[in-house]
């Protein structure tokens, strides 16, 4: 468990900080959950079945949908001063962007497009269809496949595991 922390605690507290939208108190409790549940689940400490990264960032983002989703979340308010923490800082965030948009550059023209329509632009499903003028399952395999494709084009850079 410490090293799963060791490892992982820094990138996990940037990502549940975003996903909270830089709220501290809430992005501590995503971590914390999140924590919790992988010292329940003591076979994300086995690396040979896939990354552990990948199965913490999957349940930090589980865990801030669910808050999100609750009523109770939405109506609580903090009035204690939020404790210093680490940001990421722009460096970081630039060169992260940056391998995204090189692994980008590496996909079919296809995946790239209805990757930057659905994640980049917003468009739903039904628009992304209607815009590339192909049925909605499409736009969903080609997201899943492209989305295959640009983890594994981060996987050879080395960004994710």
């Amino acid at each position: 468990m410490r090293a799963l922390h060791s490892d992982h605690a820094a990138a996990l507290w940037s990502y549940a900080l975003s996903l909270t939208g830089g709220n501290t108190a809430r992005a501590e409790d995503v971590v914390q959950e999140t924590l919790l549940r992988a010292w329940k689940h003591p076979r994300v400490l086995d690396q040979s079945q896939g990354s552990a990264r990948a199965w913490l960032f999957t349940v930090a983002r589980r865990i801030a949908i669910d808050d999100w989703r609750s009523a109770a979340s939405r109506s609580e308010v903090s009035t204690d001063a939020p404790p210093e923490q680490p940001v990421p800082d722009d460096t970081e965030r630039a060169l992260q962007g940056w391998l995204v948009a090189e692994a980008l550059g590496q996909l079919s023209d296809r995946h790239r497009e209805v990757l930057v329509l659905c994640f980049f632009q917003g468009y739903s499903v039904a628009d992304a269809a209607r815009r590339l003028g192909v049925a909605e399952g499409t736009v969903k395999s080609r997201t899943h496949y492209a989305l295959r494709a640009l983890k594994l084009a981060l996987e050879e850079k080395g960004v994710v595991r």
